[in-house]
């Protein structure tokens, strides 16, 4: 079945990362929308459950899954986990849409960036989404969509995060060369870039810290910072059927950050 011709209310996405931030509130828009959902999470099984039974109360269906994004030799696995888990809960052997939201941050000066900083952070955005994405691709229906996480850093330099947006710029061009290399099965691939949010994301500096919430205001044409409802309906609306034609694109999600 082409997702292109199926309706909203029998499409299922996998988010990685989904127990939190960006991941669940995505999750939750995906599921207003009529979508079934598969969420990821790495070690808080509590909080993936909540996010699964707030999904159930919109009346959708949901599964969650442990998987750590940085350890690729636990992909095949957790392929075989994931395969399961749809042939249990809606008796198919594939899903429609692949969120790869899962990471993290670093904040280092260049000068400073530890090999173990800078490995941490390309294992999971970089490697681990590679090789995710590789290893699920059997799974994904033609006609389907998959969306990388970037970032506003690759196109703003905040002193900082140097390796965090290098590898949110390797992403980009991925994103690119699946899109290309993808297009034959109908699969569309686009990044989207959220500019600073208040999240916990990097220990909560944009949402908990008064200063630089005011910087991050100051420099956005809209006057404030992100709040995770800014960006998890424009991933959502992404997957939607409307948008099927949106390929291969950048979108920044940032408020007119750093203009």
């Amino acid at each position: 079945m082409s997702a292109e011709n199926s309706s909203a209310t029998n499409t299922i996405a996998l988010v990685t990362g989904g127990s939190r931030g960006l991941g669940r509130n995505t999750a939750l828009h995906i599921a207003r929308a009529g979508g079934d959902v598969v969420i990821t999470f790495r070690s808080r099984a509590d909080e993936a459950q909540a996010v699964v039974a707030e999904i159930e109360s919109l009346g959708r269906k949901a599964v969650a899954l442990q998987l750590d994004t940085a350890v690729a030799a636990g992909f095949a696995d957790f392929t075989a986990r994931l395969r399961q888990a749809l042939r249990a809960t809606w008796q198919r052997d594939s899903f429609d849409h692949l969120v790869n939201n899962a990471g993290h941050g670093e904040h280092a000066a260049f000068a400073d960036t530890t090999e173990a900083q800078f490995d941490g952070l390309v294992n999971v955005h970089l490697k681990g989404v590679f090789f995710l994405t590789q290893a699920l691709l059997p799974l994904i229906t033609d006609g389907g969509r998959i969306v990388n996480l970037s970032s506003g850093l690759t196109r703003m330099s905040w002193p900082g995060y140097a390796a965090y947006a290098a590898m949110k710029g390797a992403v980009e061009v991925l994103s690119r060369y699946l899109a290309k290399e993808l297009g034959t099965r109908g699969i569309a691939v686009n990044t989207v870039a959220p500019g600073a949010i208040e999240t916990d994301f990097g220990g909560g500096v944009v949402r908990d810290n008064p200063e630089i919430n005011q910087r991050v205001a100051g420099i956005t044409a809209l006057g404030r910072a992100g709040v995770p409802d800014d960006i998890g309906p424009m991933i959502a609306s992404l997957l939607a059927p409307a948008n099927r034609w949106v390929n291969a694109q950048r979108i920044e999600v940032s408020g007119g950050q750093g203009l």
